[in-house]
């Protein structure tokens, strides 16, 4: 019954899926027109009233981004419209060309059915046409005004950045009493609020605290359970690594200030949830949030970056005063740029006075711009000598420049100007920081050996069986994924504050998932990543069954080493092509599409991929077949080794003497192979042996078979067996041919019985012969001699017949014979 019920979700949703696209066909051709007409003419309608809104918003940024999201928005229905047509139009022309071209004068009259459809198959493929031409005008008029939106924005910032200000008026002494006027009014509304909040809806407020503080507290305290070293610094590390340095910078900027951030945005859900929000407090709070938010990441950004009390895990080389003080000149530029916008968005809410707008942009501006010089004038460094020096020259002179520029902009009246750049140098100073440091700490994590000694490394070897090459490898994707989220956290952020909306980045969004036509070929590029995704996850997941079935299934069975091997890797092969099928699909691409390229690699195949297709095959073949298994001892042409790994394409082998040499599989298959463990691992050794001539070749048979008999690893049956093997040039030859029940073991077993033989064959006084020549010398034949060498043709002195007696038999020297003349 649960079962049921889990799968009511996707018959549901299949159901669903099944009514959505169904068929234009299946609608009837009068039924499809008359809906897309419809249709059409309901885009056309909003395209009309976007138009006059775009008209009446030209001053307001915000509207106009509200418009061109719509827009975009009934832009992709057109296209979705047109789209829909081409089945419906592939089939007419298709019928069409099965008709045939209507038949000319003096040719035989066609039957009154064909010429009937032929017609009706032409009206409709004309009012296709009608409509598809509708659909394309409209599409040129979408973004004919999607530009115009676009122009007018470009219009609106450049204006507002380059309008000028009359500073005389935001100098006179009535500026202070309004500025005075205006606290005291936000003073009244909010205390005005928080007494009727207090007094009537406590419960409420004290229940929407709450659960902002348990939001936050679980994403402190989670995140420091977590990434609890990278927070807090180990007080006994004296000498912290870079990757810990850098890494202590960026969890302590982030957890806690996402931990606020969390906070401040729940209160707020929560207190509108509540309706604990009037209309005139809900922007003061969200703005005084924003700012208390800006001046804490910016606080916790730089106290992690100068760490002013410890100097060890300090990313700068700066000296521990100059660090304090840059500390809070950058705490105060946070501070000022945060008042400026807070009071910005009071003014706005009030209505108040521009000139009092101006006033305050421009004292918040000019004081940053002077806290940014002083940062350029702080001699945080050290010389050679140990005296403070200076910024870089050319840093100095940026901030300088920044801060000058800040100061004369405003001082000349351009506030917007003034206030951009403000904005700028503070928010997207710290924004651009923090990416910097995860840059680096990315950088740091993928350097060879380092991700192996980090503490995540050491979390996973605890639960995980990853060795130093494997935490290697998943250092490298650990980088790719934190400069992949720094990317897609900090761009984005820094487009808001270079004047962009949500509403932009959520078109581009909509651009970038839609659907990329090329020919009959469609998809998308988040399609394409959600089918690598998935592919992915198919990968894993198919490593993973394969090690469950050979550890946990196969292993149990006691089943052969070699079929546990091609069970496995068959498994494998099939896994993969399953998540790479799973993964075209879920990209959206239809494999039906790709008959082109298959063909194309057909063709390729034909001409130069002969010999990959011919190795896969035969890796599939051996792979069914079994003809040898890893383990298996094979000789393969001049190659004698152990089977180490069947591939689909090749074999590798590891020699004796630990080489590994890697063979096409197409060569195992074509050529004669011989596995000494096919079936088992029984296999007959040889050991040749000779005796000189005169011994009693009786007693060594019966020595000899001795020996192979009371060998330990020699078998008995088949029994062991020595044969006289024939007459030698220089000894009588013997041969034991024994059984090994693992043939793998026979170079113990022969040194073993070698040694024996030389053992029994002393005590018996047998003698092993070695080879013996006669040498025939020349007469007449002399050298330079010396006064007492013997010349070439002088007999030497012949050993006496006692001499010769002494000798052993078989090595009695041979006189050497001359020529005659």
């Amino acid at each position: 019954m649960l079962l049921k019920l889990r799968a009511l979700p996707v018959l549901l949703c299949l159901v669903f899926q099944f009514a959505v696209f169904v068929p234009a066909a299946a609608q009837g051709p009068e039924n499809f027109l008359q809906t897309q007409r419809e249709k059409l003419s309901e885009i056309e309608a909003t395209v009309d009233r976007m138009e006059k809104e775009v008209d009446d918003q030209a001053a307001d940024d915000g509207e106009l981004v509200a418009v061109r999201v719509e827009l975009e928005r009934l832009a992709r229905e057109v296209f979705d419209a047109s789209l829909a047509f081409r089945p419906r139009l592939t089939e007419i022309n298709t019928r069409l060309e099965q008709l045939g071209e209507p038949r000319k004068e003096g040719e035989p009259a066609e039957p009154e059915e064909v010429t009937r459809e032929r017609t009706r198959l032409l009206d409709e493929k004309a009012s296709f046409n009608v409509l598809i031409g509708d659909a394309e005008r409209l599409s040129v008029r979408i973004n004919s005004v999607v530009d115009e939106i676009a122009e007018l924005r470009r219009d609106l910032f450049t204006r507002t950045l380059s309008r000028r200000y009359d500073i005389s008026a935001a100098l006179s002494s009535d500026v202070a009493g309004e500025f005075t006027q205006e606290v005291g009014r936000v003073y009244k509304r909010v205390s005005a609020w928080l007494t009727f909040v207090v007094k009537y809806r406590l419960k409420s407020l004290l229940l929407a605290t709450a659960l902002a503080t348990i939001a936050a507290l679980a994403l402190l305290f989670g995140g420091r359970r977590l990434f609890g070293d990278f927070i807090e610094p180990d007080p006994t590390e004296t000498e912290p690594t870079y990757l810990s340095r850098l890494s202590l910078a960026l969890f302590s900027t982030l957890i806690p200030s996402l931990s606020i951030g969390v906070f401040l945005v729940s209160t707020y859900y929560f207190l509108d949830y509540f309706s604990l929000l009037r209309s005139d407090i809900a922007p003061l709070l969200w703005s005084l949030f924003s700012v208390i938010l800006l001046v804490y990441f910016v606080y916790r950004l730089a106290r992690a970056i100068l760490a002013p009390r410890r100097p060890n895990w300090r990313l700068l080389p700066v000296r521990s005063q100059a660090a304090q003080w840059l500390l809070v000149l950058a705490v105060f530029t946070a501070v000022s740029t945060g008042f400026d916008y807070f009071m910005d968005q009071v003014y706005s809410l009030f209505g108040s006075q521009l000139s009092l707008t101006v006033a305050t942009s421009l004292v918040a501006t000019v004081i940053v711009g002077l806290l940014i010089m002083a940062i350029g004038g702080v001699s945080p460094l050290d010389d050679e000598e140990g005296r403070p020096k200076q910024w870089p020259l050319k840093f100095r002179y940026l901030l300088f420049a920044l801060g000058a520029a800040i100061i004369v902009a405003a001082m000349l009246g351009y506030i917007g100007f003034a206030r951009f750049l403000s904005q700028q140098a503070v928010v997207t100073g710290a924004i651009v920081a923090t990416m910097y440091i995860g840059f680096l700490t990315a950088g740091a994590i993928t350097s060879e050996g380092a991700f192996a000694n980090s503490w995540l490394a050491r979390r996973l070897e605890r639960y995980t069986a990853f060795d130093e090459t494997a935490l290697d490898q998943l250092g490298l994707v650990t980088g790719m994924l934190i400069n992949t989220v720094v990317v897609l956290i900090g761009v984005p952020l820094i487009l808001l504050q270079w004047g962009f909306r949500w509403a932009d980045l959520t078109a581009w969004g909509y651009r970038i998932a839609g659907r990329i036509q090329v020919g009959s070929l469609s998809f998308s590029i988040v399609g394409i990543l959600t089918g690598i995704l998935v592919f992915v996850v198919g990968y894993f997941v198919t490593r993973w069954f394969q090690s469950w079935l050979d550890g946990k299934v196969m292993a149990r069975s006691r089943m052969d080493s070699g079929v546990r091997n091609s069970i496995r890797t068959g498994i494998g092969y099939v896994g993969l092509v399953i998540a790479a099928l799973i993964g075209i699909s879920a990209a959206g691409i239809n494999l039906s599409n790709l008959a082109l390229v298959a063909g194309a690699l057909s063709l390729g195949i034909g001409f130069g991929l002969q010999n990959i297709v011919s190795n896969f095959v035969s890796g599939l073949i051996l792979l069914a077949e079994r003809p040898f298994k890893a383990g298996d001892w094979i000789v393969a042409g001049g190659v004698s080794g152990t089977v180490k790994k069947i591939s689909v394409r090749a074999t590798e082998i590891e020699t004796f003497q630990r080489q590994s040499v890697i063979l096409p599989n197409s060569e195992l298959i074509n050529a004669a192979v011989g596995n000494w463990t096919h079936r088992n691992k029984l296999g007959r050794m040889e050991i040749p042996i000779g005796v000189a001539y005169g011994s009693d070749v009786r007693r060594v048979h019966e020595i000899l078979l001795e020996i192979a008999k009371s060998h330990p690893l020699v078998l008995k049956n088949p029994e062991p067996f020595v044969l006289f093997a024939g007459f030698g040039d220089s000894s009588l030859d013997f041969e034991i041919r024994v059984y090994l029940s693992d043939i793998l073991m026979q170079l113990n077993v022969q040194n073993d019985i070698r040694f024996a033989i030389v053992d029994a064959f002393e005590a018996e006084g047998i003698e092993i012969p070695f080879p013996q020549r006669d040498i025939h010398v020349r007469s007449g034949l002399f050298r330079a001699q010396g006064p007492d060498e013997t010349p070439m043709d002088e007999e030497p002195a012949d050993e006496t017949e006692e001499e010769q007696d002494d000798m052993p038999t078989g090595r009695r020297r041979r006189r050497r014979k001359v020529d005659p003349e």
